[in-house]
């Protein structure tokens, strides 16, 4: 592997982080708050550091497969370290552990915090934490393919290593043309939510940090009591729209902003996911209805948990462990669900549900009609065998991951229902999960290396499984 060419690249992507924590700052002084010290003193120390970096080694064009992993897992992980210096340097978050998880689930758009106040925190450091979500969301290997053209040489290998879905869409035959404009559709609806929430009578701090949090789905708030603090009808469904969009594929999203609207309706996953999503709307009323005396309110909260669950967000507006079981485990199965490939969402993705779906209805129509041949189709399009591989292979190495840290979580003295809840909520970048770790609850408790654990289980949910797990293969470090 070209070592100097991965830290050459990382380097360049600790620059961009040094300057981008200088955003913040304008708030911190409008608001009157002193983290801008702290954030000024983190920029600093991860541009030097960059710097050094860049110039310190050399970087080889020929980027391959092995390096472009490389540079992706490294890449977060070294982003989630340093992007962790602002809370530690400040003080709000004094150890490592908890920063540094903290920021993971930031930048993986993962939502699970281990605050127990949120609402203490100052301004820009609030800024921040949710900042980090927007720059996961989208990529932040793939804004750099937008700001940094040079990296468009074997630069799809970093796309294909980054970006969510069993497949990454390429828009245009130059994969920086396509960062940037992938980049330029999240951003411009992310204004468009920003100012309708703004409408509803949020402040300019507050729709942005909720802004991030909802295009990224990641779900935090700057409120103790997450979306539900607003109490306002207007302001769930705005979120519950833009959850929509984000958990949909952001290059059906660029075709309609380019006139070709109808590409929604064309696309099997799109339909698939507004399905689950109106299914699971309707088993949950059956047992939500029963227990609000408002049926409108009742919907909202429902729809808003579903899709918050379904989309990966982890936005709160009810507590839905005080729900029936059976709209708790509704809620738990959808967290194995996610968003559609090429959204922000996490977890397994819709497409991979929709073809494992249609593979066991394959083999059960093979099992009648032995000589039959059922090909697994994505509406018009036959699913080629090696996806068809890629795709079983995913779920089989999330459900083993799954158990493993389950059981890992229970050794470390978690209750079942914490354990099942945690790894759950993490592996697919969810945020609140069940049991100790439910919607009004935190992580603060998890013992320390259950943390780490965790932290590990964000990354692993966030690059795919095996952008990160092909680099514990012994093979992979070989010459």
């Amino acid at each position: 592997m070209r070592v100097q060419s991965v830290v050459h690249i990382l380097s360049l992507l600790l620059i961009f982080e040094g300057i981008a924590m200088l955003l913040p700052i304008p708030f911190s002084l409008y608001y009157g708050d002193m983290d801008y010290i702290a954030l000024l003193i983190s920029a600093g120390i991860t541009s030097v550091s960059g710097i050094l970096g860049f110039f310190l080694t050399k970087f080889d064009q020929d980027l391959r497969p092995k390096e472009g992993f490389a540079i992706v897992t490294f890449g977060w992980i070294s982003f989630s370290l340093f992007g962790s210096l602002p809370f530690l340097i400040s003080g709000y978050i004094p150890t490592l552990t908890d920063a540094f998880f903290e920021t993971m689930s930031g930048f993986t758009t993962t939502g699970a915090t281990i605050l127990t106040n949120i609402e203490i925190l100052p301004h820009g450091l609030l800024f921040w934490r949710s900042f980090t979500h927007w720059l996961g969301g989208m990529g932040i290997i793939v804004l750099s393919l937008a700001i940094l053209p040079f990296l468009g040489v074997g630069g799809m290998q970093l796309f294909k290593a980054e970006v969510p879905g069993p497949t990454a869409d390429r828009l245009t035959p130059r994969i920086t043309e396509t960062a940037k404009i992938l980049w330029s559709v999240y951003a411009l609806i992310s204004l468009a939510e920003t100012v309708l929430l703004m409408f509803g009578g949020m402040s300019l701090f507050d729709a942005l940090c909720h802004t991030f949090g909802t295009m990224a789905t990641g779900g935090f708030s700057t409120r103790n009591a997450s979306i539900g603090a607003f109490d306002s009808m207007y302001i769930d469904y705005v979120i519950i729209l833009f959850m929509i969009i984000a958990g949909t594929n952001f290059a059906l999203h660029y075709r309609a902003l380019t006139g070709d609207i109808k590409s929604y309706f064309r696309n099997t996953e799109f339909k698939f996911f507004l399905s689950i999503i109106g299914i699971a709307f309707i088993l949950v009323s059956i047992d939500t209805f029963t227990r609000y005396n408002v049926i409108p309110v009742a919907i909202q909260d429902t729809l808003f948990q579903v899709v918050s669950i379904v989309t990966t967000t982890g936005y709160g507006t009810a507590d839905y462990e005080m729900w029936g079981f059976s709209s708790q485990v509704m809620l738990f199965f959808l967290m194995f669900i996610g968003g559609c490939a090429g959204s922000t969402g996490g977890s397994l993705k819709v497409v991979r549900i929709y073809v494992l779906f249609k593979f066991v209805l394959s083999e059960i129509v093979r099992l009648v009609h032995p000589h039959a041949v059922v090909p697994v189709r994505i509406g018009d399009t036959v699913v080629p065998r090696d996806a068809l591989t890629n795709i079983l292979g995913m779920f089989i190495t999330f459900v083993l991951l799954f158990v493993l840290g389950v059981l890992i979580m229970a050794g470390l003295g978690l209750n079942m229902d914490t354990a099942l809840g945690s790894v759950a909520a993490t592996l697919g970048n969810i945020g609140p999960g069940l049991g100790n770790v439910g919607p009004t609850d935190n992580y603060a408790f998890i013992p320390g290396l259950g943390k780490w654990v965790l932290a590990a289980f964000m990354l692993i949910g966030r690059l795919e499984v095996f952008t990160v797990i092909i680099l514990l293969s012994p093979s992979y470090w070989k010459k």
